[in-house]
């Protein structure tokens, strides 16, 4: 493949722009190879006589800088954009995520590593201008999964690189709370399998990481400030340096206080996920009054279109209950055909009450559908529950009773 080859980053340096990179070349299927060098290596300065890092020397003997350009070429044409408006859509937000974010992100988030020196004012501006951003994507992303057409293009992969260090070191929950179509989003693009195997698990920020007094601000408002702020007496790990966080943007676990069930979530989830089928198992020994069955469907059928789009919808949703694993269970169909499909699931929770009323961010995608509790006492109900835990067919029954094709199965465990 041509778009295949080395990628140089530095051995010194934060190779955070090399992300978007390798994930690009992940979706396209490039074979890139990383090596670290040294910008001052005669054989490195001979190809790339700026110096520059990332750099990237292809099998075919192109050399480039500059990440944006490398993600480019190693990229496939969905990433790029299936026509020229969505290619130009994608270009518009490859320069919003370098000119309008990165920037910024680094003169608030370099000062609580120690990379850069502290600036209050600098910092304040960026903050400043991150909201700005954040709020017109914000807007952008009400009716939307991803940022251009249905699929991750090279705009997703460019915005939420650059937006990492801001949700991994500083967006802490009530900085996030205004901006849940930004983050449902991030979310979203940072567990797709191919960003995954580049950036790694990402865990959003707790408490918002701190300048830790050990620069000084020489802005003539920094010198003032200075004289009355004192670095704090011991150093912490930056993820848990103390900020207030309103009473309110705390998690408080509605289920945790419930009684004990004899029922062992975690074991059918084991064995549902070996081989055979075993929802007889389930049947006979789910304890009915520490858990409760539910029937989810999705009330907008107008709004789902092609199959993949539905997927990307339903998936989105899994993707954000990191919180409900230890309580929830769920197989999700989505039957039938493009521009003729909905999207039908089993959902296993704790206690009798529909949880995802319980806590806002559960409730986020759960409002758009119609929940009806089961009751496997009654033979109709155990069928539909067998029908959907045990996955014997390639139709099944839709929410009409009509028997219709399976496009795709999403499970919740």
């Amino acid at each position: 493949m041509s778009a295949s080859g080395t990628l140089y980053v530095s051995y010194t340096k934060n190779n955070f722009k090399a992300y978007k990179i390798q994930a690009a070349a992940k979706y396209s299927g490039a074979v890139v190879n990383v090596v670290q060098d040294t910008d001052t290596s005669p054989d490195f300065l001979k190809k790339f006589p700026l110096g520059k890092f990332p750099a990237f020397e292809g099998n075919n003997g192109t050399l480039l800088t500059e990440a944006d350009a490398i993600a480019f070429y190693v990229a496939n044409e969905t990433l790029r954009g299936s026509n020229v408006q969505d290619q130009a859509q994608v270009q518009m937000f490859v320069n919003l995520a370098d000119n309008e974010i990165l920037q910024s992100a680094c003169n608030w988030v370099f000062p609580t590593l120690g990379i850069m020196k502290y600036n209050k004012q600098n910092t304040e501006r960026a903050k400043k201008k991150l909201m700005k951003v954040m709020s017109y994507l914000n807007e952008y992303l009400t009716t939307r999964t991803f940022l251009v057409g249905e699929r991750v293009t090279l705009a997703d992969i460019a915005v939420a690189c650059n937006l990492l260090m801001l949700y991994k070191k500083v967006f802490d929950p009530g900085f996030r709370q205004p901006y849940g179509n930004v983050t449902r989003w991030f979310v979203t693009v940072v567990n797709q399998p191919e960003v995954l195997a580049v950036i790694g698990k990402v865990s959003l920020c707790k408490k918002m990481a701190q300048f830790d007094g050990q620069f000084t601000d020489t802005s003539e408002e920094g010198k003032k400030d200075n004289k009355r702020e004192k670095p704090p007496k011991e150093k912490k790990e930056l993820e848990e340096q103390e900020v207030d966080i309103p009473p309110a943007l705390k998690f408080v676990d509605p289920l945790e206080d419930l009684p004990k069930s004899p029922f062992n979530l975690d074991a059918w989830k084991v064995k549902y996920s070996g081989p055979g089928s075993h929802e007889d198992w389930f049947l006979d020994n789910v304890d009915l009054e520490g858990w409760s069955l539910w029937h989810g469907n999705y009330n907008y059928k107008e709004d789902l279109k092609k199959i993949f789009m539905t997927s990307n919808l339903v998936q989105g949703m899994l993707s954000r209950l990191d919180r409900f694993h230890k309580y929830g269970f769920a197989v999700v169909y989505i039957i039938g055909e493009d521009f003729n499909n909905e999207i039908s699931g089993i959902w296993l929770m704790r206690g009798q009450d529909l949880a995802f009323s319980l806590v806002p961010d559960w409730n986020f995608d759960a409002i758009s559908y119609t929940w009806t509790k089961l009751d496997i006492t009654q033979q109709a109900d155990k069928e539909m529950v067998r029908q959907y835990f045990s996955f014997d067919g390639p139709k099944i029954k839709d929410n009409f009773g009509d028997i219709r094709p399976i496009a795709d199965i999403k499970v919740f465990k």
